[in-house]
């Protein structure tokens, strides 16, 4: 506001103008406040803006296959269709393994009540009806995690009967269901356990090899079903459903049926197999020295496993059922080992079977000719240590030495004596494993041994000392350091009976899928023309020359013509034996090949002679031959109380 001094001057009223400029100046302050204020919030709304929108783009473009997925298995539930197993068959068709239906008690626990009250309230109820501890049931559900939706195992193999009396109490246990699957039903048991294997529920261990399995699937554990898993197992089939959040089918949405595993036709003769089983069964029942025996039959013209005994065995379908702790133990603890394959795993002396091969050597590097004689006058001696033969054979050629088992003869092919230069066991080793002695010859079921095939290197690897002529001795009769498996007799014994081939043996014959398409496993040759077919002839005349007037003249009187070797081979301290007995049949031209090994069993021509005529009468003649093992067993022990009076 202006004011007029004395001259008529206007002027401004300073208390006026201070006031006024107050206010101006407050007002400018409160719009840079306000103006302030804004900026803020404009920055707040932008960044959260921004953040929303980083967010929406996230969930959309990294997250959105993810989220629709979680949404889609919200709405769609998949039931597993589990695949039927593949059967498994013997060369005529005969069913050695099949499935029997059964039901598994699984839960998913997502669908688990969240209230903890309800989830006991279910233990509880489930406790009751499948004879289960309540605290362990809540350990096996609440322990993967309530979130989970995965499929989990609560209890396996429900009978059938009990299944359909559950069916309808199971509606009111959500997450609880009931599986239809399949377990293993073994035919013969404890004859083909050793061959056949046996399939179980996989365990944690096997599912972080196996991630395409859960952990109520069955897998194979042993044997062909190991061996040939992923031709058996099939492949599993689905039921699409619709659901709603609660869980309850509203619409079945389609079906991918399962594909059947497939069918494994072997070579095996089942009745074969069978009667091997029963023919040692009845030795070791009188033989009350014999530990355990095995059988292995081998088609010699390609290597076709016919039967594959090992006794004592186990009831395979103990395991598939799942065997319990007192059972597995009581297997465990047998001292007889019905759990080892004694004809793939079982590691042993050949003693005398092994002189068949070393004579095709001997024949093969000149150091023997058939006209070949030595006098054997019972023993040789080398400085202080003296090696005997079991008699004294007199002037002997090689139809004779192999015929009547001398020692002398082939301790002078192996480590030499008077003018026979010997081979040494340079070439005893590498020729023997030309034979398939010392290593694994990879037969279609798992744990086979390579035995022991020593050289001189291996001695004193082994043994930290040097080679010495006597152990050549020893092993040029199948005795000291050198152990083989029944199976590698027998396939040794086939390169000699079909001229030269080294085949792989092989029980699986083919498969066949769902579709009816065959797959053949083609014969295998490992080694052919390592020896010379007359030099293995010469040796096959004077194994016939074993059945016509040596140790094995008990096949003598059969309808087809055998030829054979018999085998007592020390072992232990305590000169305990093992009885052996190799041999193939028709001579002229084989077709079968065998290997029988008596365990701790003692002298060749007392039992594995006569276990193998009875094998051999049932391959040919279709004959039950009944032998009386009690009779042998008493003319045994009367023979050793007669040589310990003498």
């Amino acid at each position: 506001m202006k004011k007029r001094n004395n001259s008529g001057t206007e002027i401004e009223n300073p208390i006026v103008f201070s006031s006024i400029a107050g206010q101006r100046d407050d007002l400018s302050g409160q719009k840079n406040v306000i103006k302030s204020n804004l900026s803020i919030f404009w920055i707040i709304f932008n960044l959260v803006f921004l953040i929303i929108v980083g967010r929406v783009f996230y969930l959309q473009v990294f997250k959105g296959d993810y989220y629709r997925k979680v949404a889609e298995n919200n709405r769609i539930k998949n039931i597993e269709i589990k695949a039927p197993r593949g059967l498994i068959v013997d060369m005529n068709g005969e069913i050695l393994a099949s499935n029997v239906p059964s039901f598994d008690l699984i839960f998913y626990p997502n669908e688990i009540p969240k209230n903890q009250t309800e989830r006991e309230k279910i233990y509880s109820k489930l406790g009751k009806e499948f004879d289960l501890n309540d605290n362990t049931i809540k350990a096996m559900i609440e322990g993967v995690g309530l979130e989970d939706s995965k499929k989990y195992l609560l209890k396996e193999d429900i009978d059938y009967e009990k299944a359909l009396i559950l069916i309808e109490k199971l509606k009111s246990f959500p997450g609880i269901y009931l599986e239809k699957t399949a377990r293993r039903k073994y035919e013969k048991g404890e004859a083909l356990s050793s061959i056949l294997g046996y399939a179980g529920k996989i365990n944690q261990t096997e599912t972080e090899d196996n991630p395409d399995y859960s952990l109520n699937d069955y897998i194979g554990k042993n044997g062909l079903e190991l061996t040939y898993e992923e031709l058996l197992k099939g492949k599993h089939g689905i039921i699409k459903m619709e659901v709603n959040s609660d869980g309850s089918v509203k619409e079945e949405l389609g079906v991918v049926p399962p594909i059947t595993g497939n069918k494994l036709i072997l070579n095996i003769d089942a009745d074969l197999q069978q009667k091997g089983y029963d023919i040692l069964g009845e030795i070791l029942e009188v033989n009350e020295q014999a530990t355990g025996a095995s059988i292995v039959a081998i088609n010699p013209k390609n290597g076709s496993v016919r039967a594959l005994v090992s006794y004592p065995s186990y009831d395979n379908n103990l395991f598939a059922e799942g065997i319990g702790n007192d059972d597995y133990n009581k297997l465990v603890n047998d001292p007889r080992k019905p759990l080892v394959d004694k004809s793939i795993s079982g590691s042993y002396p050949p003693g005398s079977v092994y002189k068949p091969i070393l004579a095709a050597i001997g024949l093969e590097e000149g150091i023997v000719n058939p006209d070949t004689t030595l006098n054997c006058t019972g023993s040789i001696s080398v400085g202080s240590w003296v090696f005997r033969d079991w008699k004294t054979h007199g002037l002997t050629d090689l139809n004779k030495a192999i015929a009547e088992s001398c020692n002398l003869y082939f301790y002078a092919i192996g480590g030499g004596w008077g003018n026979t230069e010997g081979l040494g066991v340079s070439r005893m080793s590498k020729y023997s494993k030309y034979f398939g002695l010392g290593t694994i010859l990879g037969i279609d079921i798992p744990s086979e041994a390579s035995g022991t095939l020593p050289n001189s290197e291996w001695k004193f690897k082994n043994i930290g000392d040097k080679w010495y002529i006597g152990d050549s001795y020893h092993m040029s009769i199948g005795q000291g350091f050198m152990s083989t498996t029944p199976l590698q007799i027998a396939v040794a014994t086939s390169v000699i009976a079909n001229g030269g081939v080294l085949y792989q043996p092989q029980i699986v014959d083919k498969s066949v899928d769902y579709n009816n398409h065959e797959m053949d496993i083609k014969p295998k040759i490992i080694r052919n023309n390592f020896i010379e077919k007359e030099n293995l002839e010469k040796v096959r005349v004077a194994m016939r020359e074993t059945v016509i007037n040596g140790s094995g003249a008990r096949l003598a009187d059969m309808k087809t013509e055998v030829a054979g070797k018999t085998g007592t081979a020390q072992f232990g301290i305590l000169e305990k034996t093992h009885s052996w007995f190799v041999s193939f049949a028709p001579f002229d031209d084989p077709e079968i090949v065998t290997a029988v090994l008596i365990e701790s069993g003692g002298e060749g021509h007392d039992w594995a002679v006569p276990a193998t005529e009875q094998f051999l009468r049932k391959y040919f003649e279709e004959q039950e031959e009944e032998i009386d093992w009690q009779k042998i067993e008493n003319t045994v022990k009367n023979r050793v109380v007669s040589e310990a009076n003498y």
